[in-house]
C-alpha cells in the first residue's frame, strides 16, 4: 500500500490528501478513486445479482423437473404387471386353473412394484386399536371386544413414504 492510500476500517481505500501541493488536484484524484470504486462495486453487486437469479432459475428448473419425472421409476415398476396383463388376455381361453395362476403370478408382481415404490399396505389385525391417522372408520358395530377396536377391515389402506395414501376402511366396535 502506497503512501497515497490508507485503509480505513472497512478496507476502503482513501487517498492521502495531508501531503498535497494543490488540495483542487487531490480533490479530483479522490472523487476519481471513489468514482471507480463504486463502478467496481456496482459490477460485483450486479454480477452477484445475476449469480443468485441464475442460481434461483436453476433450482426452479430442477424442481419442475423432479415433479415431471417422479413418476418415472414407479412406471418402470409397473411395465412388467402391464405385459402380464396383456399375456393372461391373449390366453383367456385356456384352463381356469392357468388363468388363476397367471392372476396370483401378476399380484405378486404388482405387490413387488408397490414395494419397490414405497408404498406399503395398512391391514390392521381384527381386534387392533383404533388409529385414525391410518384407519377410517366406516361404522361402529356392537361387538365383545373392547371399545375402539378394529372388527373388521372393509378395505386395505397404503402408505408411501410413511404417509397416508389411503386409509384402511374398517368397522370398530362401539362402547358397551
Amino acid at each position: 500500500m502506497t503512501e497515497e492510500n490508507k485503509v480505513t476500517p472497512d478496507q476502503t481505500p482513501v487517498p492521502d490528501t495531508s501531503n498535497s501541493a494543490n488540495p483542487e488536484t487531490s480533490l479530483e484524484l479522490q472523487v476519481s478513486q471513489l468514482t471507480q470504486l463504486l463502478n467496481e462495486s456496482k459490477d460485483s453487486f450486479l454480477r452477484a445479482k445475476a449469480e443468485a437469479e441464475n442460481t434461483r432459475r436453476r433450482a426452479v428448473e430442477d424442481v419442475a423437473k423432479a415433479h415431471k419425472f417422479a413418476i418415472e421409476s414407479f412406471a418402470e415398476y409397473l411395465l412388467p404387471v402391464m405385459d402380464s396383463m396383456h399375456a393372461a388376455m391373449e390366453h383367456h381361453n385356456e384352463d381356469i386353473a392357468k388363468l388363476k395362476e397367471g392372476v396370483e403370478l401378476t399380484l405378486r408382481q404388482l405387490k413387488g412394484a408397490l414395494e419397490k415404490g414405497k408404498i406399503v399396505e395398512i391391514y390392521p389385525e381384527v381386534g387392533a386399536k383404533f388409529d385414525p391417522h391410518h384407519h377410517q372408520a366406516i361404522s361402529m358395530v356392537p361387538s365383545d371386544q373392547e371399545a375402539n377396536t378394529i372388527v373388521t377391515v372393509l378395505q386395505k389402506g397404503y402408505l408411501i413414504a410413511d404417509r397416508v395414501l389411503r386409509p384402511a376402511l374398517v368397522t370398530v366396535s362401539q362402547p358397551k
